[in-house]
């Protein structure tokens, strides 16, 4: 796949695998049209459903949506209460489900906190796709741009954890 172009995003080189219950996923550090870089899972590029770094979101987004708030105008923006939860299922000791979450050491990464980091939530997984949800690839792993997918009920069903 190296030198391949998949709509803005040309291979640059394969990364290391990732590994999880039995099955390896390949992974690629790809140079978009806009010059950033990313790592995107093979198979996201090879059925489309990853077509830019998240330039092209934004400008999607940005031909799409009004500003709503002076932070980041994109409080109305229909995946903003899914960031809120995760960010809340995480940090609040009070949520319903922290002790799946946040009790377990489940972190949201840094990039998606702060000012920029419903933004960035964002420009990492970028619109969801209709009938699905995110989803932790690796369920004792973080909420982080290599752990997190839009998923359908069944491949989050297949997807749980064992609990004990």
């Amino acid at each position: 796949m190296i030198e391949q172009k998949f709509n803005r995003l040309t291979v640059i080189k394969e990364e290391q695998k990732l590994i999880y219950k039995n099955q390896t996923t390949r992974r690629f550090l790809c140079r978009c049209e806009c010059g950033n870089e990313k790592i995107i899972i093979g198979a996201h590029l090879r059925s489309g459903k990853i077509q830019s770094c998240g330039c092209l979101n934004n400008e999607v987004r940005g031909k799409r949506f009004v500003e709503y708030s002076t932070t980041h105008g994109l409080s109305k923006h229909m995946l903003y209460q899914t960031h809120q939860h995760m960010k809340h299922r995480c940090s609040n000791p009070n949520h319903k489900k922290w002790n799946l979450y946040g009790g377990r050491g489940i972190k949201v990464c840094d990039r998606w906190l702060g000012d920029d980091g419903f933004k960035n939530f964002l420009e990492d997984m970028g619109e969801r796709p209709e009938g699905t949800s995110l989803d932790r690839i690796n369920n004792d792993g973080n909420y982080e741009p290599t752990n997190c997918r839009w998923a359908t009920d069944s491949e989050q069903n297949k997807n749980r954890r064992k609990r004990n």
